[in-house]
């Protein structure tokens, strides 16, 4: 909205202030297109890093899983062994005892303190 023309300025006076008013005006457009087009552009690398992080983790867990998976097999392994086993290294040790997860045993201390 030009600004209103007041008094008996001449015509001059007037093309000055139109001329002024439309250079603000366009510079201020041309800032909130360069605000709004950075704020996209964070917009969309966030949504990036997001969809980068979360295949992250679904490998990642995948990777838990498959490891957790190998720790059953090979402490039921142990057992087996340790169970038929002659070896009297193994005798009088609660073998279910040593075998507990180690996750059990913090949880148990954070719990306790």
């Amino acid at each position: 909205m030009p600004p209103v023309k007041r008094g008996r300025r001449g015509v001059s006076d007037a093309d000055d202030e139109d001329d002024d008013y439309r250079r603000r005006r366009d510079r201020n457009n041309e800032a909130v297109k360069k605000s709004r087009f950075k704020s996209k552009q964070r917009t969309q690398e966030t949504f990036t890093r997001v969809n980068k992080l979360k295949a992250e983790n679904q490998v990642l867990e995948e990777k838990v899983k498959t490891l957790t998976k190998d720790l059953q097999f090979l402490k039921d392994l142990f057992m087996e062994y340790a169970s038929n086993s002659q070896d009297p290294k193994f005798e009088g040790i609660d073998l279910e005892k040593l075998l507990e997860d180690v996750t059990d045993e913090k949880k148990d201390a954070s719990s306790s303190k």
